[in-house]
């Protein structure tokens, strides 16, 4: 089955909400999908979704 997984940042000013998405992205292996934005009308957010990753076919060797 496949899920949707979403990661939000919300932060009191854009500076907080970009370095707390960095910190989401560097540790999970995410990828930023929406820069933060205020247009929620309550403070920043920002989202993430986990990376892609390619993978060799089954049975061929991984790099």
């Amino acid at each position: 089955m496949d899920e949707d997984v979403v990661y939000m940042v919300r932060g009191k000013t854009r500076a907080v909400c970009q370095r707390e998405l960095n910190r989401i992205c560097q540790l999970l292996g995410a990828e930023m999908v929406t820069r933060p934005t205020d247009g929620t009308g309550r403070g920043w957010v920002a989202r993430a979704v986990p990376a892609r990753t390619t993978r060799a076919p089954a049975g061929e060797p991984t790099a």
